[in-house]
């Protein structure tokens, strides 16, 4: 009988050993020591799938980097991509006098131009000539691109700044056509099938150009001394070909003079046709700052109907701007971070 009740006792069952006041502290330690058989190699482990996750995160990014600055800087790729890419991460295709030039203003340039030859003069990339106009396009397109951050850099030292007043107002001005105002979503298809731009990236580049202007009327104190000077002139006398022809024989600034013909009054000269359109026949203007940027012009309307006008014009023209940029280029202060083919500016 005691064999058979030893055979059914179980050793460290309840009644083979008392929990009491004196042995309650010994039975939870030893309790909790058996818990932590589980629960430290669990922590152990964590820790170390924690490290290893930091190690292949940073390895992962490295890995990425380096196919980033592959693909745009040797492999110099153009996509959807990489566009997107570029306008995330702020990476520079090169650097004037320490102002870096962002890579998404080139590509952006670039894609605009392509996308144009492509749509709208149907010519293939892949052709001969396709080849040496992306060649060009591609030139042509870091050089403004460099040319807008250099603006950017003197718009930060002048001060100068373009308000979205402004901005809305060009823009409205660009939607003026023969028959009224084009709607903006009319006009924004239209620079999609054209350029390949959206309305945001079209705003973008339009207050660059914008600001780009002002800089270069503010930096170029020559011409602002010869405009001064022509329009004293012009108080006396009003052959604008006959004072053109004369100051160019003494003066440093080279004006230019020119007739536009009968052209609508919306024409897309930079606001010369609608500022000659204010005028009375044969009456001059003031100084008229276009809006292209290329300098100061003086009108004179010739003719006037309902739809057209027809004026000369004497032009002063900016060069300030452009000087300094190739003294910057002269002393090395420009620096382009990835490798175009040589061609010749002329297509």
């Amino acid at each position: 009988m005691k064999k058979l009740l030893a055979k059914f006792r179980r050793p460290g069952s309840p009644s083979s050993e008392r929990i009491t006041n004196e042995t309650v502290a010994e039975h939870r330690e030893r309790i909790l020591a058996g818990g932590r058989r589980f629960k430290y190699p669990i922590q152990y482990a964590r820790h170390k799938l924690v490290f290893n996750a930091i190690i292949i995160s940073i390895s992962a990014l490295i890995i990425l980097l380096i196919l980033g600055y592959l693909q745009l800087y040797q492999a110099q790729n153009t996509s959807v991509f990489m566009y997107s890419v570029t306008k995330v991460i702020p990476v520079p295709v090169a650097t004037v006098d320490g102002q870096p030039v962002p890579y998404s203003d080139y590509l952006m340039k670039y894609r605009s131009s392509v996308h144009y030859l492509e749509q709208k003069e149907q010519i293939s990339l892949k052709s001969d000539d396709g080849k040496r106009q992306v060649d060009f396009i591609k030139q042509q397109s870091l050089e403004d691109a460099i040319a807008d951050s250099y603006a950017v850099k003197l718009a930060r030292e002048l001060v100068i700044t373009v308000s979205d007043v402004e901005l809305e107002t060009f823009l409205k001005l660009q939607r003026q056509s023969v028959d009224g105002e084009v709607s903006q979503q009319t006009y924004d298809a239209v620079i999609l099938d054209y350029y390949g731009w959206g309305a945001d990236e079209y705003r973008h580049a339009t207050k660059i150009k914008l600001l780009r202007q002002k800089v270069a009327y503010a930096v170029d104190q020559s011409a602002q001394d010869a405009s001064t000077g022509l329009a004293q002139r012009l108080t006396q006398e009003s052959n604008l070909q006959s004072i053109v022809e004369e100051t160019n024989k003494t003066e440093g600034v080279q004006l230019v003079y020119g007739a536009s013909g009968l052209v609508p009054k919306t024409n897309q000269d930079g606001g010369l046709a609608a500022e000659a359109a204010k005028l009375g026949r044969g009456a001059l203007s003031s100084a008229i700052k276009s809006t292209t940027g290329d300098g100061y012009y003086y009108l004179k309307l010739l003719d006037i109907n309902e739809t057209q006008v027809s004026y000369e014009y004497i032009q002063v023209p900016l060069s300030e701007f452009n000087k300094r940029l190739d003294a910057l280029t002269a002393a090395n202060k420009i620096s382009q971070y990835i490798t175009l083919s040589k061609v010749d500016n002329t297509l």
